[in-house]
């Protein structure tokens, strides 16, 4: 199946961030979305409806949409991203959704 990546405005400038190979890396995995290729899991508890794309030492959190799209709405270093994206990322959707 085919499916249709939006990258929210927070990937696109952390990827901006990164040493040329990295960002590289990281544009090509994202590329590969459009097929569902690359190391992905479904993030439990607190997270769950979320997914994680792995590349290196950096995670993608994503989300399928209706319309087969998929929806990247952070990314950041492995160590830090779980603790991030839980505490300010849903703290916002809340949010947004009210």
């Amino acid at each position: 199946m085919k499916y249709k990546v939006q990258v929210r405005e927070q990937v696109k400038r952390f990827v901006d961030t990164l040493a040329p190979e990295s960002r590289r890396k990281i544009r090509l995995s994202l590329r590969g979305f459009e097929t569902e290729r690359g190391d992905c899991l479904p993030l439990r508890e607190k997270l769950a409806g979320y997914h994680r794309l792995r590349v290196g030492g950096y995670r993608v959190v994503y989300r399928y949409l209706p319309g087969n799209v998929i929806e990247c709405v952070f990314a950041e270093e492995r160590s830090l991203i779980y603790h991030l994206f839980e505490q300010d990322f849903l703290k916002h959707l809340r949010k947004e959704s009210k």
